[in-house]
């Protein structure tokens, strides 16, 4: 599927393969889930290298995108019920302006709800696995004014940048950021999680939507 978010496009697929990793062989602990993350060399200005062409291993920020994206979808659903597969999730990224993992994140659910679809049809799951929705968006400081879902130019300037990522019921999964000028305070941090949460939620409605659920 492709996520859109501004003018930041992701494309999201789900395949299911009819094996576990390794270290779970023989422990009959049901199946496991994986994302792969990239970003397109012609999705920003500079172009960006294709991953493995130049010779050096994953770069770290895409390393450190996937591992969220993974971790986020293994929040959402309960791997034990689920037969001995692996769900690859592959997040590319065709065009970015900004919050490029928290669209993977929203982009990634939308597909993998597809995918146990297609598993339920064909008769492979044992039961229901996916405990609810996730969603993400990006949450910063520009200036003095906390701002929702950044595109690049407000990133770029911003002084603070969080990205939230929350459970359907509003829980939090996972905050990541950090001030790139200046020390921030509680309240503010408090503010801008609650923004946050406030975003997930609309973005929440829109995956629904999308799904027709």
């Amino acid at each position: 599927m492709l996520a859109e978010c501004g003018k930041t496009k992701v494309l999201c697929t789900v395949s299911v393969q009819d094996q576990v990793p390794q270290w779970m062989y023989n422990r009959h602990q049901g199946g496991w889930l994986t994302a792969e993350y990239s970003m397109l060399p012609g999705a920003g200005q500079p172009r960006k290298p294709r991953d493995g062409r130049t010779g050096r291993p994953l770069d770290g920020r895409s390393f450190e995108i996937q591992r969220l994206i993974g971790r986020a979808l293994r929040c959402a659903i309960d791997l034990a019920a689920l037969p001995e597969v692996t769900l690859w999730i592959d997040c590319d990224v065709i065009s970015a302006d900004g919050g490029t993992r928290t669209t993977s994140v929203n982009g990634a659910v939308v597909a993998v709800y597809d995918a146990l679809l297609w598993m339920e049809e064909q008769k492979q799951l044992p039961k229901w696995p996916l405990r609810g929705l996730v969603s993400a968006v990006s949450v910063g400081v520009v200036g003095t004014t906390p701002m929702l879902d950044l595109d690049y130019q407000e990133d770029s300037s911003a002084e603070v940048d969080l990205s939230v990522v929350c459970a359907a019921d509003g829980r939090l999964i996972e905050v990541q950021g950090g001030a790139e000028k200046k020390p921030f305070a509680m309240d503010q941090f408090q503010q801008m999680v609650t923004m946050g949460q406030t975003g997930c939620a609309f973005i929440r409605d829109l995956q629904k939507k999308a799904l027709g659920i």
